[in-house]
């Protein structure tokens, strides 16, 4: 559908979201490297965990009835170590001397720790008496074989990942790493390190955007910079689908000039536009669409609004292609106002601010007083995000306001 109506900030989030298939290509990956992918198939357990009761202590291994009536008299007949078990069994006042992690010998239902036995030769001598089942790990106490631990949707983390290796798994199917081709736009750019024209600058944005991709889980493909002809965006256009990329971000080009060639080179390669131009500042000219199976996303030129249009709309779109049933969940969180603002028009407002913590809990945000989208020495200083909602009124230091955290 295409429109020339301003979208909210929520309905083009929503419709960008809604655009992704649940049913994401897997690959399957070792262990370590799946810290940060989404786990495409439910992981049962391959083995029991503890796999047989072990010793939570360093101590003795004993049978509890042996301690009911103290001074008692226990003769060691043996030692088990971690990975080196005692075979025999335990028989009416022996012990064995045990190490945390050990196996617990057959006929013991009990750890003596060390601390409370006094020890002359092979003779063992409790101290106190000691509970069963005291200071061992039973067999399964954590989980047995079989039982699905992690669930398909889980974004592995380091906890998640040191629980498949104790399941057994040394590698795991996960959603592939989108593919992210970023296509910048304009005569006016040259690359850090070229020699730059009396008319250009620096290219930017392709190096933040690429940052926010693989932040976010995707794998960047930079497409380089297409001047400001039609077929020369077209054939980045192009590139973009002999990549197989999943989406392809276009870095300006996208606004209403002669030279914004950006939509009607999507256009004639067939796009379907889902919406162009959303109601928030800095950002205002985003597109959005479909070409065949590859996702269109087209961010503005300005480097301040291509990076906040960046964090608002690429970086769930990229969680959600990466698997994560999580991606469109409200990041933002509630601060108080460092300082007063007068009543916002018609576009939601994301103004860079600095944080600070406060002894009250929630943090202070204060925005700069200059908010221009070319800016990136104030975007560099900022830890956040202000969001004033459409139409908000006037707000003075010390109120309430929600905000987006930078970084990762």
């Amino acid at each position: 559908m295409s429109s020339g109506v301003l979208l909210s900030v929520d309905e083009a989030r929503a419709r960008i979201l809604a655009d992704v298939s649940i049913d994401r290509p897997a690959e399957t990956v070792p262990l370590g490297r799946a810290s940060g992918r989404t786990l495409a198939r439910d992981l049962a357990a391959k083995r029991t965990q503890p796999p047989v009761a072990m010793s939570a202590m360093d101590g003795y291994a004993v049978r509890a009835e042996d301690l009911t009536q103290l001074p008692v008299s226990l003769k060691q007949i043996g030692e088990s170590t971690a990975g080196h078990g005692f075979r025999g069994s335990i028989g009416p006042k022996e012990t064995v001397r045990i190490f945390t992690g050990a196996q617990v010998p057959a006929g013991c239902d009990t750890i003596l720790i060390q601390e409370t036995a006094r020890v002359v030769g092979e003779i063992v001598e409790p101290l106190e008496v000691v509970a069963r089942g005291r200071n061992i790990r039973a067999k399964g106490i954590d989980f047995a074989e079989g039982e699905v631990l992690l669930s398909a949707g889980t974004r592995l983390d380091y906890s998640d990942v040191a629980l498949a290796a104790a399941m057994n798994h040394a590698e795991v199917a996960v959603v592939r790493r989108p593919r992210v081709a970023i296509l910048a736009t304009g005569d006016e750019l040259a690359l850090p390190g070229e020699t730059i024209g009396a008319d250009q600058i620096v290219a930017t944005n392709s190096f933040a955007i690429a940052a926010l991709v693989e932040a976010a889980g995707g794998e960047p493909l930079d497409l380089g910079i297409a001047k400001d002809e039609l077929g020369t965006v077209e054939e980045g256009v192009r590139a973009a689908r002999d990549s197989a990329a999943d989406l392809l971000v276009t870095l300006g080009g996208a606004s209403v000039g002669d030279y914004d060639l950006v939509k009607p080179a999507l256009a004639k390669q067939g796009m379907e536009l889902n919406f162009w131009k959303i109601a928030m500042r800095p950002g205002k000219p985003v597109l959005h669409g479909k070409l065949g199976p590859m996702a269109i996303l087209g961010l503005p030129g300005n480097p301040v609004a291509a990076i906040v249009a960046g964090i608002v709309f690429l970086v769930p779109l990229v969680r959600a292609l990466s698997g994560d049933p999580d991606a469109g969940r409200e990041r933002s969180e509630p601060a108080i106002l460092g300082k007063a603002l007068p009543a916002n028009d018609s576009r939601q407002d994301f103004l860079r601010a600095t944080l600070r913590p406060t002894e009250m809990g929630l943090p202070v945000a204060t925005p700069f007083d200059i908010q221009d989208s070319s800016l990136l020495r104030i975007l560099a200083q900022a830890q956040c995000l202000v969001i004033r909602e459409p139409h908000a009124p006037d707000a003075a230091a010390g109120d309430l306001c929600r905000i987006l955290r930078l970084g990762f």
